[in-house]
């Protein structure tokens, strides 16, 4: 009795500590939800975080827990998920979130998680305790997502500036300032929609390993579903201003007609990619949505020394994350 106690309490534990880094990834890519709407003055930052935040929990009508079922499911091979593992994976995705917030870096909370699930995997049974096709399916995303955005993004500011380029700058400012907030609230739609999955994912995970879940099921309990909603709505409500400037402006100028092209390109990636079951980045998708929008006025436009910095973040996340969670699955076997 007292050992069927403790393992529930320490289930419990991780799933609090699952509903924080869905907190924290909502809080982290808060900026990638408003940069665009906040920057050209569309919204006011207050404003913006509660439009983003209703339409992240509003996801929870619209998609199918594809996402969380390639989390829970399609990364690491059945019976080798335990509480270890799910413990390493979750100081591994929390600890680099928190490093890349502190000092302002718009990573991929994504692929934080990813990696502190494979590290931890790996920590335990090495190399072939992971799913190849679902860790492939999210590594070939991480170069899709960005380069989706910026041809989506570049290709709707030509159509645009095309289709409106005999009317006056103000009128066409005045009407784009109206139409972000269509593309701003569609973008914070799909960006609720793929990134609570992920949380939701290992919560599931966690469940199936201990037992309290039969792998069977097609879908998580609802109660996990409405906590992860919940969480990265929250998150986002109280926003990652440190973020904000770097996504909004140090990577290009940005205007309302440029804004609605950028939201609008990696609102249809994430649509696509959580229709697909992809736990793509948020950071990544918009990035390349900003950087295809700046490109089209010239080359000059876009900060290209910013996107590089944001580019090694990427590069860095999935092998720093595994690195720390595979540590922390080691203090884990010490600990329980």
């Amino acid at each position: 009795m007292e050992n069927a106690q403790a393992a529930l309490w320490v289930v419990a534990v991780l799933v609090v500590m699952a509903v924080v880094f869905d907190f924290m990834n909502g809080f982290h890519d808060a900026a990638n939800s408003i940069a665009t709407v906040v920057s050209t003055g569309v919204l006011k930052p207050g404003q913006a975080v509660l439009f983003a935040a209703f339409f992240n929990v509003a996801a929870i009508f619209v998609f199918h827990l594809s996402v969380a079922a390639t989390v829970g499911k399609g990364i690491v091979l059945p019976g080798i998920v335990d509480t270890n593992v799910v413990f390493g994976a979750l100081v591994g995705a929390i600890t680099w979130n928190f490093i890349t917030w502190y000092y302002g870096i718009p990573s991929s909370s994504s692929h934080a998680l990813i990696g502190g699930i494979a590290g931890a995997a790996i920590a335990k049974a090495g190399v072939a305790s992971l799913i190849v096709s679902g860790i492939m399916k999210t590594v070939i995303f991480i170069f899709v997502s960005p380069l989706l955005g910026f041809l989506l993004g570049s290709l709707m500011m030509v159509l645009v500036s095309w289709v409106f380029r005999g009317f006056r700058p103000l009128k066409v400012d005045k009407w784009f300032r109206r139409l972000q907030l269509v593309s701003a609230g569609a973008y914070s739609l799909g960006h609720g929609g793929n990134d609570a999955q992920k949380t939701i994912g290992i919560i599931w995970m966690l469940l199936i390993a201990t037992g309290y879940t039969n792998a069977q099921d097609r879908a998580p309990p609802n109660w996990v579903v409405i906590i992860c909603y919940s969480a990265i709505g929250l998150g986002t409500m109280l926003g990652g201003w440190r973020i904000v400037k770097t996504m909004g402006q140090r990577i290009t100028k940005l205007k309302p007609v440029g804004g609605f092209c950028a939201e609008t390109g990696g609102a249809i990636t994430l649509f696509v990619a959580t229709a697909m079951g992809v736990p793509v980045s948020t950071t990544h998708t918009i990035t390349g949505a900003i950087v295809g929008v700046g490109s089209t006025r010239r080359a000059s436009a876009v900060r290209w020394g910013v996107a590089g910095n944001i580019i090694w973040a990427w590069i860095l996340t999935i092998p720093a994350s595994a690195f720390v969670a595979a540590v922390a699955y080691w203090i884990s076997l010490q600990l329980f």
